[in-house]
């Protein structure tokens, strides 16, 4: 009775929690750059700090970790100088206020009114020094390897100069974890080395990984798995009050 009631009613909790993640996932199906996230159950048996342990009956379910899908998103041309793309593998890196690096792939990026070019939220992309300052009327244009070049849009049009390089990394993703931000960081906090075989496609956005169809599917499958672990606490109650009145007339 004790693992019946135990397991199910633990299961129910993680499913929830599944099910947020699904949701989570399905809210994010255009969210450029987004990476789809599953969380990963597992049994784990009760463990007493009593001196009488009694019978190992009880076993819960938890989450025992949160794998996140890195294949890449469909590519969407949007012709934007300050739109860049990742090819295969690799991060684009971010200044966060702290100082520390986050990486995301997400390159929909634009001016502040300073020039710093930087996410829509307000986040500086990392450059070769630091954040990356754009002068006032330049005409900019992104290299494959992150060189951002500026071209005067009035006088001498002919002098192209070079005004930073967006810091591209490639860190293993067993290292990298997922911040409530959506951003990644590495486990230890440190910063990644730039990686020179991570090449950008500019003028171009990565979608999402998320495949609204398979998140569908789970989403359905996990609403009937949370009816059956709550069926099967009702079958434990009926069990329970069987057995009281069997007890009950002896």
């Amino acid at each position: 009775m004790d693992r019946l009631i135990y397991t199910a009613m633990s299961g129910a909790s993680q499913t929830l929690n599944r099910q947020a993640a699904v949701t989570h996932n399905l809210a994010n199906a255009n969210s450029t750059g987004y990476r789809a996230e599953e969380h990963r159950l597992r049994a784990v048996q009760i463990q007493s700090t009593s001196l009488q342990k009694g019978l190992a009956t009880r076993a819960i379910a938890v989450d025992a970790s949160t794998h996140t899908d890195y294949t890449s998103g469909p590519m969407v041309t949007t012709d934007r100088p300050l739109d860049m793309a990742v090819r295969g593998a690799g991060w684009i890196a971010l200044q966060m206020p702290d100082g520390s690096e986050a990486y995301t792939r997400d390159g929909s990026f634009e001016l502040d009114v300073n020039g710093v070019v930087q996410t829509r939220s307000g986040v500086p992309v990392q450059g070769d020094g630091g954040s990356i300052t754009v002068p006032p009327e330049q005409k900019i244009s992104v290299g494959v390897d992150g060189t951002i070049s500026a071209l005067p849009e009035s006088g001498a049009q002919n002098t192209v100069s070079v005004i930073g390089r967006v810091k591209l990394v490639n860190p293993p993703v067993a290292d990298l974890v997922r911040g409530g931000d959506g951003l990644f960081r590495l486990q230890d906090g440190s910063a990644a080395p730039v990686d020179e075989n991570v090449k950008l496609a500019t003028g171009t956005l990565e979608g999402s990984n998320v495949n609204p169809a398979e998140q569908m599917v789970a989403m359905i499958s996990l609403a009937r798995q949370f009816e059956m672990q709550m069926k099967m606490l009702s079958t434990a109650d009926t069990n329970d009050r069987a057995a009281t009145q069997i007890l009950a007339l002896r």
